[in-house]
């Protein structure tokens, strides 16, 4: 049995357009390419064919990690979740370092949406699943490869999230 894949609802819509996208422009126009390529003759030597059945399986392999990705995904709207100051799957979370006094925001997101960048992260990195649970005011040690770091979480906000 497969763990449940939890994603905001942006999250899945990028998946499902991502899948889409496999599925009615980039394999058709490859299926086009290696039929023709097949007509030519000798598939051995053919570049054209070899590329295009390469392509092929790996379009495949994608759309069927997509399916698996979506047929498992339990959506969880973050923007209609009640309003609480304790932390799930969903929040954007202020916090400040305590040993240097930088505070940062991140939100906590599925495993397909994570762009460390923009301050997305997954809901099993290691700072989000040592927050699940905690409320504004906590304080968690976190191990990072730097050594320990205290936290406190200065704010909690379920908003929409926009990427």
């Amino acid at each position: 049995m497969e763990t449940k894949n939890y994603i905001t609802p942006l999250g899945y819509e990028k998946i499902r357009e991502e899948l889409l996208h496999l599925l009615n422009i980039e394999r058709p126009e490859i299926v086009k390419i290696v039929h023709w390529a097949a007509s030519n003759g000798d598939r051995s030597e053919n570049g054209d064919y070899q590329y295009g059945k390469k392509r092929l399986r790996e379009i495949d392999k994608r759309i069927r990690f997509l399916n698996k990705r979506l047929e498992f995904a339990e959506v969880v709207d973050p923007a209609i979740r009640e309003s609480t100051d304790q932390i799930f799957f969903g929040a954007t979370i202020t916090y400040c370092n305590i040993e240097d006094g930088q505070e940062k925001t991140i939100r906590i997101v599925g495993v397909d949406e994570i762009n460390i960048e923009k301050g997305l992260i997954s809901w099993i990195s290691p700072i989000a699943r040592a927050m699940i649970k905690k409320r504004i005011g906590d304080e968690i040690v976190l191990e990072t490869p730097d050594g320990q770091q205290t936290l406190e979480i200065l704010d909690v906000v379920y908003v929409e999230i926009m990427y």
